[in-house]
This record gives C-alpha cells, structure tokens and sequence, in this order.
C-alpha cells in the first residue's frame, strides 16, 4: 500500500458525506447526528476493541517520550496561541491545541505505519498516550468551560470517565489487556461491528459539515479573510512541521537509532485526527477551526510525510 492509496479513502468519503448533502440525501442534521453516533457509540467501541488487545508492556520508553514531548510542546504552544495570537475565547483553546498536536494515528496511521515503518508496535504506543493522557486532559477542559458559570467542580471532573463515552471506553480497555480478559463471542462481534463504523462515519460527517457549515455563521468576523487563513496556516505549521521537527530533536537528544527516529518523526508527521473535529461538533466549540485543520493538514501531510521519509528512510 502506498502513501496515496492509504489517503484515498479519506477523500473519497468526506468528499461522499459533502455531495450526499449536497444533494439533500441526508438531511440537514446529518453531520450532527453523525457525530453523535460517531462520539458515543462507534468511536468507544473501537478504542475498547483496540486497546483491550494491545499489550501494555511496552508502553514506557525512549521513542514514546519523545514523541510525548512533541506532542506536549505543540498542543500547549497551540493552546495558549490561540488565545494571544488569534483572539479566542478560553472554551475554544483546547479545540485549537488539539487540532495543532492531536495525530491521526487510527485509519491513516495504521496504513502508514505499516508501509513505512514496516509495523504497528510504536504506533500502539501513541494510541494508548493520545487516548489515556491527550484525550482526558482536553475533555476535562471542555468540559469545565461548558458549565455555565465557569467552574471547576472537582466530583464532575471526577466522574468525567463514568459520562464520556471515549475515557470509559479507554480506560476498561486497558484494564481488559491489563487482566487478560477476553469479551463474549456475541459482544465482541457486536462491538467490532460498531468499530467499523468510526471511521467511515466520522468522514462522512466532516464531509456533510463542510457543505453546512457557512463561515459567516461558525466563525466570528474578526477571524475571517485573511485572519482566518493565518489562523489556518498556524496549525497547520505546528502539525506539519514544528510537531515532527521537536519529535526529531527530542529523539537525537535521546539517542534514538535510526529507525526509531524514523518511527517518531513519521508518528508525529500524521495529520490532525477527526477526533479534534467530533469532540469540537460535540461540545460545540471550534467546529469551524477543527474541520479546516482536519481537512488541510490531512491534505499536505501525503507531501510532508514523504519528505520526512526521503531524508531519514
């Protein structure tokens, strides 16, 4: 499988959910209600499946720390920037940090993986830190700015994994792999059965986004135009380039071999994940700035990614 066949899927289906609503085949709460299923039902499926089948054992080393500090470095940048640089309200940073450091690692990392680096194991690793450390820290955020007044209340953050779906879904996954536990032939089938719907659905949905979702309306007009391209250009700098680049320092000062290098400088070089995209839509910030990183970075990574290649491969 070759780098363009690995992102043809993605084309194909976004560009599918753009013209189904386009033509009106989908109703107008496509792309919400889409995301909501995405969110709650497909994607804790497939992160159950997939990390309650992950060993664990190698979770801590050289390579994962450095890509840890890419992605900490570039997440917080992202986070604090787009409030100094760009203007935007504090319930709307963590949409952006995410956006700038948060990898596709599920349907383009698995196939890139596997044609560049010739395995999955370092892309398992990123899974379980995206999904047990990323993940919870920037839905804790989000959800702490959705509470009218503002507040941290320590028993809702505490009980944040019981009500989100993705955290519960992580967390009994890695106890699952943790106790050796192996699920009913009947749930298991019935889960891989929803997991197969993450991915394409969540394409489908950013497609159907892209066709309603109006700049005037879902963006503010301070960061329209030319504001709004710059806001662009700057995630899309952090993922592409500052990401990957301190992954690659971050491993030489490590002493990373050759193709561990290789392994986190391509694991940092995936674009944003649509995850960044559905967890905007559902708490209803950031949709806008989330679609557009989504859909540019993931159209100049194939670019980005075989200039990482060519010059460490």
């Amino acid at each position: 499988m070759s780098l363009v066949s690995a992102f043809a899927p993605i084309w194909i289906l976004t560009a599918a959910g753009y013209a189904a609503c386009r033509w009106g085949l989908l109703g107008e709460a496509a792309a919400a209600v889409l995301g909501r299923f995405v969110f709650h039902l497909a994607m804790p499926s497939a992160l159950f499946l997939a990390l309650s089948r992950m060993p664990l054992s190698g979770f801590a080393d050289r390579s994962l720390l450095a890509f840890g500090v890419s992605t900490a470095a570039v997440v917080g940048f992202g986070w604090v920037g787009a409030s100094r640089l760009f203007g935007r309200e504090p319930d709307e940073r963590p949409i952006w940090g995410m956006a700038a450091g948060y990898v596709n690692s599920a349907n383009l990392g698995i196939p890139i993986a596997t044609q560049v680096l010739g395995n999955v194991s370092f892309l398992a690793e990123v899974v379980l830190l995206q999904v047990l450390v990323v993940t919870p820290v920037i839905l804790v955020a989000l959800d702490r700015h959705s509470d009218p007044a503002g507040r941290v209340r320590v028993r809702r953050i505490a009980s944040l994994p019981v009500r989100n779906p993705v955290i519960l879904a992580s967390l009994l996954g890695v106890a699952c792999s943790a106790a050796g536990m192996h699920l009913p032939s009947t749930v298991g089938a019935s889960l891989t059965l929803l997991s197969g719907a993450a991915v394409p659905a969540a394409l489908v949905a950013l497609g159907a986004s892209m066709h309603h979702t109006a700049p005037s309306r879902a963006e503010p007009a301070a960061l329209a135009g030319l504001a709004g391209l710059a806001e662009l250009a700057g995630i899309t700098a952090l993922k592409l380039v500052a990401q990957p680049v301190i992954a690659y320092a971050a491993g030489l000062a490590l002493h990373l071999s050759a193709p561990q290098l290789l392994a986190v400088v391509v694991c940092a070089g995936l674009p944003t994940a649509q995850n960044a995209f559905i967890f905007a839509q559902e708490y209803g910030v950031g949709e806008a700035v989330a679609n557009r990183a989504v859909v540019v970075t993931t159209t100049l990574s194939l670019a980005t990614l075989a200039a990482a290649v060519a010059l460490l491969g």
